[in-house]
């Protein structure tokens, strides 16, 4: 039985989220204080202590997210037979950790470095995001890309029947009008500070570019399947370059996990977060797989 470890993105966190591990393993102990040792502020008192709002807030809950899951696999160990890895979003950059490409430190410093200027491009340019469920996405994708009102773009595909929007504020306003005219179930607006996965996302692309080609990354020692192409991989070079794209391009959930059925992943063991999200969707992409946690 082929296995695949997969990373949840933003809406994964939970208050005291590690707080568990921490007093538990010494190990992951040890990744919550070299965190907080590299950010320069305690990232784990806010994990551990602070409310829903702030770890709502991008900068906190990218580096919370990817710190929780880094801290679970030290706790419990890198399970047997792993073939490939995959994340949502923020998560691929956990994967690419839990696979060697990135250092622990490198991996948490662009993940800073990623939520900052998400912000930053928030901040500057509004916008904002919606959940589509019940419509194929080739109805949804022509809707969007009709929409006048602003950039409206398809962002997370994560199972079939649902599908994230992304753009500007009058533009997804526009499209969650017109989807709920072309039958959709539901079209809601999401609580998210700004369009990401979306051409709004460009400037904060350009200052991530030039993190990323500053860091030292390796070839991936299981494949990854990355959200931009969902393709496999393990180039450290096709790496890069599908990671800097991820910011403006979509996430392709449902044909990555798709893709790694097809080579051969019959579970999959979720790490981080709630440890439900991603096996949700999984299950809901294709019924025959089996679908666990860490």
């Amino acid at each position: 039985m082929a296995k695949a470890l997969v990373f949840p993105g933003q809406g994964a966190q939970f208050e005291g989220m590690g707080k568990d591990l921490f007093e538990s393993y010494e190990s992951a102990k040890r990744v919550f204080l070299d965190a907080d040792e590299i950010l320069g502020y305690s990232l784990s008192d806010i994990m551990f202590n602070g409310s829903a709002e702030s770890l709502k807030e991008t900068k906190i809950t990218q580096p919370a997210l990817f710190v929780h899951a880094i801290a679970k696999l030290k706790a419990k160990g890198m399970p047997d037979d792993i073939q490939a890895v995959a994340g949502h979003s923020l998560g691929e950059f956990t994967a690419l950790v839990a696979a060697d490409t990135l250092s622990f430190e490198d991996g948490l410093k662009l993940v800073y470095q990623r939520a900052m200027a998400m912000q930053t491009a928030c901040d500057v340019t509004p916008g904002t995001m919606a959940a589509v469920l019940g419509l194929d996405d080739s109805i949804v994708e022509s809707i969007c890309a009709n929409i006048q009102a602003g950039v409206v773009v398809a962002a997370n595909y994560n199972c079939p029947g649902q599908l994230v929007i992304s753009g500007s504020i009058e533009g997804i306003n526009q499209a969650i009008e017109e989807l709920k005219a072309a039958g959709a179930k539901r079209a809601l607006l999401l609580p998210v500070g700004g369009a990401f996965h979306s051409p709004l996302m460009e400037s904060a692309k350009e200052k991530l570019e030039l993190a990323i080609n500053n860091t030292q990354f390796n070839d991936s020692k299981v494949t990854i399947y990355q959200n931009v192409n969902a393709q496999p991989t393990k180039d450290r070079e096709i790496i890069k370059i599908n990671l800097i794209n991820q910011l403006t391009g979509p996430v392709k959930w449902t044909q990555s996990i798709q893709n790694m059925v097809k080579d051969g992943i019959t579970e999959f063991v979720e790490v981080g977060g709630t440890g439900k999200v991603l096996s949700g969707l999984i299950s809901k992409i294709d019924r025959e797989v089996s679908t666990s946690s860490i």
